[in-house]
């Protein structure tokens, strides 16, 4: 079993209407999402996009928290030359972390784990989303005075947007924070041998 180990920068929420998330000094998990954050429910309505259902459709929602790394943040704020660094405040993730080598690569199934005994569960990469884009578009300098374009964030960010979960564990995360990295892998017992 595949271990690493990092540390939580930053938690964060945001209320229903807010593009951005609010930084905290910790924040409480659910089994049904961040308290206080308005992607908090089992349910959510599915995306005409990226989802397989049809856009509308009430499906679960796989979505309860997002995620980044400093390291992913500070690289996609090179590739589009900002004058001030990317934050997961700024992005709208509720959890950065630091010293977790390529983070957006972490399997489904990855399990996080924090000293309150909280647990998060990786489900899925977080595509780049093209309102995001357009918000940062408005805010953000480059370092070349050169206005941004609204596809410039995904660009930048199209293989290190980060990773979306549930919540495996309810409990507490901190700033500060170790967390501890189970990376999935499959089971001995699916692997296919040369005799089988």
């Amino acid at each position: 079993m595949n271990k690493l180990k990092g540390t939580v920068v930053s938690v964060h929420a945001g209320a229903s209407g807010q593009f951005g998330k609010n930084e905290q000094p910790s924040i409480m998990l659910e089994i049904d999402g961040i308290v206080g954050d308005r992607h908090g429910s089992s349910k959510r309505a599915a995306w005409a996009i990226t989802d397989k259902q049809p856009e509308g459709t009430i499906r679960r929602n796989e979505r309860l928290w997002s995620a980044i790394s400093v390291e992913e943040l500070t690289q996609i704020t090179e590739d589009m030359n900002l004058t001030e660094p990317l934050t997961a405040e700024i992005i709208g993730a509720n959890f950065c972390f630091k010293g977790i080598p390529q983070f957006s690569r972490l399997p489904r199934g990855t399990t996080l784990r924090f000293p309150s005994g909280a647990e998060l569960q990786v489900e899925n990469f977080n595509p780049p989303c093209l309102g995001m884009g357009k918000k940062l578009a408005e805010s953000l300098q480059t370092r070349s005075g050169k206005q941004l374009e609204n596809t410039d964030f995904s660009k930048a960010s199209k293989l290190s947007r980060g990773l979306v979960g549930v919540v495996e564990v309810a409990g507490q995360v901190k700033s500060g924070d170790t967390v501890d990295v189970v990376v999935y892998e499959h089971p001995s017992w699916l692997k296919r041998t040369e005799s089988s």
